[in-house]
């Protein structure tokens, strides 16, 4: 196991198995040094997890979407190490962009990337401080309340 996966561990989560693309596309491709993920959305064994997977995001559950933010962002590491061999090759997470379905009036979308943000600073340490967009649409797949995009450089490929 990893060093990135054992941080991963303390924290009270586990890096799921990649998930299965549903159309056509790759989960992560390799550009150069740099990997970039399909959008992930806040799954567990296929399906939406509840609380704050699901629906539109307001300032009721923002919490629980920034909780589930965590969960897309672990299925995006798990993407990313498809490609990489070892999270542990990760140089640095270059960009995380947040899409969330969000009810109208509601902008606290940075709110909600808060919690894959500090999730990720917490595994990589300075490595884990990016750039970052978060963005309110008006539906994504699956009723999905937010889609999480990452982009990372890494060291070495398997």
């Amino acid at each position: 196991m990893s060093i990135i996966e054992e941080k991963i561990i303390r924290t009270g989560f586990q890096l799921p198995q990649p998930a299965t693309p549903a159309g056509l596309y790759v989960p992560a491709i390799r550009c150069g040094d740099l990997v970039f993920t399909s959008g992930q959305l806040p799954l567990v064994d296929g399906k939406l997890i509840e609380p704050g997977g699901k629906g539109k995001v307001n300032e009721i559950n923002q919490e629980h979407a920034a909780w589930a933010s965590r969960i897309a962002l672990l299925n995006a590491l798990a993407a990313i190490k498809t490609v990489c061999g070892s999270l542990d090759n990760i140089e640095q997470v270059v960009k995380m962009t947040l899409f969330v379905a969000s009810e109208m009036f509601f902008s606290h979308q940075h709110i909600v990337a808060n919690g894959a943000s500090s999730l990720l600073k917490e595994i990589f340490g300075e490595k884990g401080i990016h750039t970052r967009s978060a963005v309110g649409v008006a539906e994504l797949p699956l009723d999905s309340s937010l889609e999480i995009e990452l982009i990372v450089r890494c060291a070495h490929f398997s």
